[in-house]
């Protein structure tokens, strides 16, 4: 079961209730009895790591694409490059 977050604007209390899914939002304060308590909405308490599906699948660590970058540069414009030499 989740845990919620939840916050009253009346009184600023903050509590986690461990609720279904399925159950209700609830909206009594248990600090004051008011009716302003409100679901928070937090980060995910879990990270992926590891090589598993989400490194090789998800997280874009794919092979590189081939770039220019990996061909040495025209030294001097004599047409010894593969560049220079299709021209």
């Amino acid at each position: 079961m989740p845990i919620y977050e939840y916050r009253c604007d009346a009184c600023g209390s903050r509590k986690e209730h461990l609720q279904k899914m399925s159950d209700a939002q609830l909206t009594t304060c248990p600090s004051c009895g008011q009716e302003n308590y409100n679901k928070l909405l937090s980060a995910a308490g879990f990270q992926l790591k590891g090589s598993g599906w989400y490194a090789t699948d998800f997280k874009g660590g794919g092979k590189p694409a081939a770039s220019a970058e990996t061909t040495p540069p025209c030294q001097g414009g004599s047409g010894a490059c593969t560049p220079c030499a299709a021209s």
